[in-house]
């Protein structure tokens, strides 16, 4: 079962993840200006593929999907650039006060889990858990571990070569607050960068690595990786799986993932036929690409809150 839930197109996710995309989409009549989708890489894959089988489906209008960061996303949300900001962490209070002074009316749509995956070099036959301790050590901004037998005597005297989100990315902002207890809160002298297919490529290239992203890319990219468990605070290293991430066992790396519409988007024939269709799709297409789908309960605020913005109420 878990087998298919995993099973992703590869080739056209892969080239398209490189640049942002600009698709044909639906709508007879569509303006020209169509929907502009930006912002988290993490939420991006989600995006696409709805995106795409929409276009299959109503050949007209046009959509174009980028990524560049939750923060850069929210950015162009605010200044009117983009109609859907999708965003792998909630959006903050200077963010939502930024909107309220721009006049930026907005519903906010939760439309998958994820788990983060902390990776590894497939060389490494060293280390297959880590504890939030041992990940907070290491990243923290003060942190003095710079060799792996500094994290465990038996490892190797080797650098560990570390990967990560850029400060841009809600990955970032998630994985210092759970993991170092504030966010933003990094140690800066790490590979950084906001497409994920770089940190992929960087790990699978380097024995000694360590690095985190969202668990998709690790599934797009499972044969060039090792992925680690973290320990729960029990003593039972988890690894993040659809079961676990669903299960909330897999602590504390698993999260919700959103995205924010405009309020002037959905009072448009073609955005609010667009965002029906998504939250209508966000379940398959989510486990197309490697998420967890939402729950019913999940579903039913998200139809609450898109018929209250499109009904006037």
């Amino acid at each position: 079962m878990l087998t298919n839930l995993f099973r992703r197109p590869s080739a056209p996710f892969v080239a398209t993840l490189l640049a942002p995309l600009t698709i044909a989409l639906a709508g007879c009549g569509a303006p020209p200006q169509g929907i502009k989708i930006d912002g988290s890489s993490t939420v991006y894959p989600i995006s696409e593929a709805v995106a795409e089988k929409y276009s299959n489906e109503n050949p007209g209008a046009r959509v174009t999907v980028g990524f560049s960061g939750t923060g850069g996303g929210m950015k162009k949300f605010i200044a009117g650039e983009i109609d859907i900001c999708d965003a792998s962490r909630g959006m903050k209070q200077s963010e939502a006060d930024a909107c309220a002074q721009a006049s930026v009316g907005f519903i906010e749509l939760t439309v998958a889990f994820d788990g983060l995956a902390v990776i590894t070099n497939p060389e490494n036959d060293w280390c297959d858990c880590l504890t939030v301790e041992q990940l907070a050590s290491i990243w923290r901004p003060d942190s003095p571990v710079n060799k792996w037998n500094e994290l465990d005597p038996a490892w190797p005297d080797e650098e560990i070569k570390l990967y990560g989100p850029g400060t841009d990315s809600g990955t970032f902002d998630y994985f210092t607050e759970v993991i170092v207890g504030e966010s933003k809160s990094s140690r800066p002298d790490y590979t950084a960068s906001e497409d994920d297919n770089v940190l992929v490529t960087g790990i699978s290239e380097d024995k000694y690595a360590l690095g985190y992203f969202g668990f998709a890319y690790y599934i797009e990219n499972k044969e060039k990786l090792k992925l680690l468990s973290v320990d729960d605070g029990d003593g039972n290293c988890v690894k993040p799986t659809i079961e676990t991430v669903m299960a909330n066992t897999y602590k504390p790396l698993s999260r919700p993932l959103f995205v924010y519409v405009r309020n002037s988007t959905l009072a448009r024939p073609e955005g609010k036929k667009f965002v029906q269709y998504y939250l209508d799709n966000a379940a398959d297409m989510a486990t197309v690409v490697g998420y967890v789908p939402v729950s019913e309960d999940i579903v039913a605020q998200n139809l609450e809150s898109f018929n209250g913005a499109t009904s006037g109420e």
